[in-house]
């Protein structure tokens, strides 16, 4: 019970700093979020979405699950992709992994977790489809972090295959969905290149 006291005693100090910069701060919080951004990514507790880019609460919209997976039969991530696009307008979708990621090193190992490992044959999928690279890789380490990055990369493009993204495009709605990854020994996002905004782009993508 202390350690959750201290939570409620730091949230205390949180709020009273946000009222001292901006009195009405929570007020217009309250009333409505108009986020530009949605972040897919991953559980992992060293991964901060919000603060790793600086915004305040109100500013982006998440969704996480173990190796940032985006799958077309998880309503879960689906019904948060759909609410994001459809009613907050979001302009961008970013799918952000990181390096050392977990999930993406158990599927890489073929660890048996339990239920989980279930969840992880999506990330084998990927380390299947991109074989022929990763098995030219002879280290560990460096075959470990290229999975991560494939892992994103054909995340994004199950983003844009979704229909609610197709219908966004077909609608002419402003949107485009990024691949970002994070590197936790030193705090920083690195672009891997790969932005779709239309189907074309996503067409070239994966032809």
């Amino acid at each position: 019970m202390k350690d959750l006291q201290e939570l409620l005693a730091n949230n205390k100090a949180w709020a009273a700093g946000i009222k001292a910069k901006d009195p009405e701060f929570f007020n217009t919080l309250a009333q409505h979020q108009t986020p530009r951004y949605l972040w897919i990514g991953c559980s992992d507790s060293r991964v901060p979405s919000t603060q790793l880019v600086g915004l305040r609460a109100g500013d982006m919209f998440v969704h996480r699950n173990v190796a940032n997976v985006v799958v077309h039969t998880d309503f879960n991530c689906l019904s948060v992709l759909q609410y994001a696009v459809e009613a907050l307008k979001v302009s961008h979708v970013i799918v952000c992994g990181h390096y050392g990621c977990g999930g993406v090193n158990a599927a890489m190992t073929n660890l048996q977790l339990g239920l989980i490992d279930n969840w992880l044959r999506h990330v084998q999928d990927v380390m299947h489809t991109h074989e022929k690279v990763l098995t030219a890789i002879s280290d560990d380490s460096s075959r470990l972090d290229k999975l991560c990055e494939l892992n994103v990369i054909e995340q994004v493009l199950s983003v844009g295959r979704t229909t609610i993204v197709q219908n966004a495009w077909n609608q002419g709605q402003e949107l485009a969905v990024h691949g970002w990854i994070y590197r936790l020994d030193d705090g920083l996002l690195r672009d891997l290149n790969i932005s779709i905004d239309s189907q074309s782009d996503l067409s070239t993508r994966t032809s």
